[in-house]
């Protein structure tokens, strides 16, 4: 059964000595607001990252295809979904659209979680997914970088293109003309903020249940552990993903569910629930801790439940993680 509550959720990455997100119209050079030098990560580098980790860790399980996968075509995954539908592949009416839509959702986790695109070629509709992921952006402002870099080799055809042709051409040059100069675009470090929204009725649409909200939530804590790289190698979700849950007030149970479903408070009310802030002490930021992070657990609106999704798969509610955690309880 799909979810029946609706959520707000957010988390920190920390970036060290790394290209958090690089932009390609500007030389791969991270991605920042220019008026206020803030970094961005945005929404599809952070999907892209939760894709990878469930095809890592579930794609071999039924439900749990990528629609969206690298050097693949999409039309081929659409087609697939009507194939397995029992419809024509290359129909075109509601109900063959209606069929490769709903079986999409069945076959494809990020269909059913982010929604998705799918009425190009075979055509199976759009989708509009239940979870919603903003814009990460640092809650200070960053240093972009541009460093030059020596490689002690090169890379070029040679004439030939035999192992002989290659040894003759490295006798006759000189040293520095077999190595060539490189570039790499980092900050050195950046504490971002990432927010997320999850509606139980668009759930309803796409089959998203509470398996898939775990699988979620432990896909965000555990998505850079697995895309470190040369650009990207310190990383990481340094927080617990922060869940607020609303559950109702009612005492009537239908009014309730309702309530549960719609919601109890506003988003940004509950966000302003946590606090981050660089600590007084410290001239320039180089890691989370010289940051205070505290949460407010007095003020919850009423039908709302707040919970913390830790590293170690739990999910803790209404108090902070026993094990060490960067949070503590607002005063």
């Amino acid at each position: 059964m799909a979810i029946q509550n609706r959520y707000e959720f957010l988390y920190y990455v920390a970036c060290t000595n790394a290209n958090p997100n690089g932009d390609p119209d500007m030389g791969n050079a991270p991605r920042v607001d220019p008026q206020t030098m803030q970094g961005f990560i945005t929404d599809v580098a952070t999907k892209r990252r939760i894709r990878n980790y469930v095809e890592t860790a579930y794609g071999d399980q039924p439900g749990m295809g990528i629609i969206i996968q690298q050097g693949t075509n999409i039309n081929r995954h659409i087609a697939v979904a009507k194939r397995e539908a029992g419809v024509d592949e290359c129909a075109k009416s509601k109900e063959a659209i209606y069929q490769g839509r709903k079986k999409a959702c069945a076959l494809y986790y990020d269909v059913r979680t982010f929604g998705a695109v799918m009425s190009t070629g075979p055509n199976a509709g759009q989708v509009r997914g239940p979870v919603q992921i903003t814009f990460g952006k640092s809650l200070d402002p960053i240093l972009p970088l541009d460093i030059s870099i020596t490689r002690m080799a090169i890379a070029e055809d040679v004439k030939g293109g035999k192992v002989a042709d290659y040894e003759a051409d490295e006798a006759k040059r000189d040293e520095d003309s077999l190595r060539t100069m490189g570039r790499k675009q980092l900050i050195p470090f950046g504490l971002y903020e990432v927010r997320g929204f999850i509606s139980a009725n668009l759930a309803a649409e796409t089959g998203f249940d509470d398996k898939d909200l775990n699988i979620l939530l432990e896909a965000i804590l555990n998505m850079y552990e697995h895309d470190h790289s040369a650009s990207k190698g310190e990383m990481s979700v340094v927080s617990p993903v922060i869940l607020f849950k609303h559950v109702g007030t009612d005492t009537d149970e239908q009014q309730r569910i309702r309530q549960a479903k719609l919601g109890c408070a506003p988003a940004h009310k509950l966000f302003e629930l946590v606090k981050v802030a660089q600590k007084p002490s410290v001239e320039v930021p180089r890691s989370y801790r010289d940051y205070d992070a505290a949460i407010d657990l007095q003020h919850v609106p009423a039908g709302v439940e707040v919970g913390f999704r830790t590293y170690q798969g739990t999910t803790t509610w209404g108090k902070l993680p026993e094990e060490e955690n960067w949070f503590h309880a607002a005063e």
